[in-house]
């Protein structure tokens, strides 16, 4: 509970900073930076280094890319079919394609399943989202700023943003304790992820252009929070080893969309109305959302 109301109070100080006008236009880009640069690769240092590797760790770590992919190809189709553009596309991939899986969705899980369920829940986060995130999403988002296909650019792009550099150090890392200090600078400093994330997105957030986003919202809600976690369960609800790790899948691939993955698109400037659109509406509906769900995996009916 108390990472709702954190989420709640950080989100509504980004929409009174913004009425208040005492803070600079350009406060978002700041706060993403410091997000981008110091909050996430903290926690990935912290969190991939103490992942314990096994078998089990196949199926949650591939739900993300899964979702990632349908997500995708569904929204280019529509591409195709010049139902929206090449930075509509991106952006709808980058938020109906990554849910936020760690933030919002442990908290949840652990009310909903218990604590059995967390550890499935940050495989799911770890080596599925933010690997989706690192790779072929910040390809796409990077392609999309770019405007063209340039591979060496593409490359640096993505080896020089500053996580992927911490997941490379993190995976090397293993192989050595971390003394218990540098264990609780990294936490504290990945605290810091998710309140100035969710400023910066409440700063961005206008519902006045909802209006032009109404349909472009309803479509990427409806693929993140309903056909995605769908899709999930027809693959997986004969594949699972047991009930557990797939009630756990499936509610990871129906949380809201992942804030990390918006900041991305905003820092970018894909569609950044559009995206925190979509994760301020996203969050608050996916409470529902999921509960709905729980509902029916708890009922029998899935």
């Amino acid at each position: 509970m108390s990472n709702f109301i954190l989420l709640t109070i950080c989100f509504s100080l980004g929409i009174v900073f913004r009425l208040s006008k005492k803070f600079p236009e350009n406060t978002p880009q700041v706060l993403n930076a410091f997000v981008l640069n110091v909050s996430l690769p903290a926690l990935v240092l912290l969190h991939v280094h103490n992942i314990q590797i096994s078998a089990d760790i196949f199926l949650p770590a591939l739900m993300p890319w899964i979702v990632f992919l349908f997500s995708f190809l569904l929204l280019y189709i529509l591409y195709i079919l010049k139902r929206i553009d090449y930075k509509t596309l991106i952006c709808l991939s980058l938020t109906s394609g990554l849910g936020n899986t760690s933030f919002v969705g442990i908290p949840l899980l652990q009310s909903y399943l218990g604590n059995g369920a967390i550890g499935y829940a940050i495989i799911s986060d770890q080596l599925g989202t933010f690997l989706v995130l690192s790779f072929p999403g910040l390809i796409l988002a990077n392609l999309a700023e770019k405007g063209t296909w340039d591979i060496k650019f593409l490359i640096r792009r993505v080896f020089t943003f500053t996580p992927v550099i911490a997941l490379c150090l993190a995976i090397l890392f293993r192989l050595f304790a971390y003394p218990e200090w540098l264990e609780l600078v990294l936490q504290r400093l990945g605290d810091t992820l998710s309140p100035l994330a969710l400023v910066s997105v409440g700063f961005l957030l206008n519902l006045r252009t909802l209006k032009g986003h109404k349909l472009l919202l309803l479509l990427g809600l409806s693929i993140k929070l309903i056909l995605a976690p769908t899709i999930i369960i027809l693959i997986y609800c004969s594949i699972t080893p047991n009930r557990l790790m797939f009630e756990t899948i499936v509610l990871e691939a129906a949380m809201a969309p992942m804030v990390t993955s918006t900041i991305v698109a905003i820092d970018r400037n894909l569609a950044p109305h559009l995206a925190s659109l979509m994760l301020g509406v996203g969050i608050p509906f996916s409470f529902l959302t999921t509960y709905c769900f729980l509902l029916l995996l708890k009922s029998g009916y899935i």
